[in-house]
């Protein structure tokens, strides 16, 4: 199949298709005589794969490793487990980061109970006044691009 019955089959852009060909994440297609790829079932379960993994948030480099896992089926899957189990910190992580968020939001939000003349917002003066506040470790999981 041609990349825009691929990009169709999995609901993936044309673009997006051709980024993980370039990161390496679903091998190159063969060419046709014409010079269009010619892709197979193997890259529509193998893209699916990485689109399942991507809904799940999970960064280029863990997707990566999951791949090379699935590619060894023989091989044991205790790193799967661990690397899982990593996600799910970090997502749990990204939780409470995002709590306090909504925390901080909200007292913004109280600074300006009903509207007034824009001169006079709290939630302006706050925001030109008060430093930025720290977030605590703003590290995104393992390394690799989201």
């Amino acid at each position: 199949m041609k990349i825009g019955q691929l990009a169709t089959a999995t609901g993936t852009p044309v673009e997006t298709i051709r980024y993980y060909e370039r990161a390496g994440l679903l091998p190159a297609a063969p060419r046709t005589e014409g010079n269009y790829r010619d892709y197979a079932d193997s890259h529509v379960q193998r893209l699916s794969f990485i689109r399942h993994c991507r809904a799940l948030d999970m960064a280029l480099d863990e997707i990566r490793t999951l791949l090379q896992f699935q590619d060894a089926p023989g091989g044991d899957c205790g790193g799967v487990n661990a690397l899982l189990d990593a996600h799910i910190g970090h997502v749990a992580q990204r939780i409470r980061e995002l709590r306090a968020l909504e925390r901080q939001l909200k007292t913004l939000r109280g600074q300006c109970q009903q509207a007034h003349p824009t001169e006079d917002c709290g939630i302006l003066k706050t925001l030109a006044e008060e430093p930025v506040p720290r977030m605590q470790s703003r590290t995104r999981h393992i390394h690799g691009v989201h």
